[in-house]
């Protein structure tokens, strides 16, 4: 029954995200984004991570084909956006987590995909969170994850909003348990990733996202 309310929740987290009015979701073989139409990068994006999808012996040649997502092409040319901003393109879905499968591993690499991060946090405490991550995958089989972006100042790289906190939440669903997670998007050294721990609803205040059912 816990695990079932979890879900819900989550489920109206979701669809309460796709009624904004500002925002478009677009689904791929593996993640599903919602995407902000004015601040150019995912406000919130869904996946599940399982043990098969981490499996194969011979993994996938990272793309790093960045480029606008088809369905979706007039908001995610970004190319120059990016382009010498100082900012990398930090991924919701970790290309790594299409290791095993061609299509995933290029549709990682959708700018619906990414969001502006310096380069502290997306190969700091971020990639230590996606390490992190696959191992609750291949322990407890398979977790949700949501991902997502908060701009609340007005800085810009081009015409993409630089957000100043990015949040993760993990559910295992072996254990019906929910891990969340808060980070600043700035250049601040890496702690481990167990002092960015929160409680759910403090990236619900964040957000914007409501993860409990009426």
């Amino acid at each position: 029954m816990k695990t079932a309310i979890v879900i819900l929740s989550l489920l109206f987290a979701y669809f309460a995200f796709g009624q904004i009015p500002d925002t478009v979701t677009v689904k791929h073989k593996y993640y599903s984004a919602t995407f902000s139409k004015s601040k150019h990068f995912p406000v919130v994006v869904k996946y599940w991570l399982t043990k098969h999808m981490l499996a194969c012996k011979k993994k996938v040649k990272r793309t790093n084909n960045f480029r606008p997502d088809p369905l979706l092409p007039e908001y995610t040319d970004l190319q120059k956006d990016y382009a010498n901003s100082g900012f990398d393109r930090g991924h919701n879905m970790d290309a790594f987590d299409n290791g095993c499968d061609r299509v995933g591993m290029s549709e990682s690499f959708y700018y619906s995909n990414m969001c502006p991060q310096t380069p502290a946090l997306n190969r700091g405490e971020w990639k230590s969170l996606e390490e992190y991550t696959r191992i609750k995958a291949n322990q407890s089989d398979s977790v949700l994850v949501w991902c997502g972006s908060v701009a609340v100042g007005t800085k810009h790289i081009g015409r993409v909003a630089v957000p100043d906190y990015c949040w993760k939440i993990i559910f295992i669903k072996k254990l019906g348990t929910i891990e969340a997670y808060s980070f600043k998007n700035d250049a601040s050294p890496s702690q481990p990733i167990e002092s960015y721990k929160v409680p759910a609803d403090s990236v619900e205040h964040l957000s914007g996202i409501k993860f409990t059912v009426n």
